[in-house]
């Protein structure tokens, strides 16, 4: 099953982090997205590029539905013309499927 057809799991306090192995087939099935680093905890990030404020702030507004369906919410910079998006599990401090999911999810919505 295509990453963005899943369904995101509840995730628990005591949930592991994706292991390097998990991570890297993760990862090959979402294009662009980078791991980072913000205090020692590792996120999704990835800037989509728009030909205006308005079409960027739409693309803000359809992640945040998202988001708030999947009860799982990322940091979104919205500026002229982009958005950056970067997932993570705040309760584990680090990724977890959810997160390649979601940015999955975010990926499908560009290509609306």
């Amino acid at each position: 099953m295509k990453l963005d057809q899943m369904t995101c799991e509840a995730c628990r306090a005591d949930a592991p982090t994706v292991s390097s192995d998990q991570k890297a087939e993760l990862l090959e099935k979402i294009s662009g997205w980078e791991v980072t680093s913000t205090d020692n905890i590792e996120r999704l990030e990835k800037t989509y590029t728009f030909k205006n404020f308005v079409d960027a702030l739409d693309f803000t507004n359809a992640v945040g539905r998202i988001a708030e369906e999947n009860a799982h919410h990322p940091a979104l910079i919205t500026e002229w013309g982009k958005v950056t998006v970067i997932w993570w599990s705040h309760k584990i401090k680090g990724l977890h499927q959810n997160d390649f999911i979601l940015a999955a999810k975010t990926d499908a919505l560009n290509r609306l």
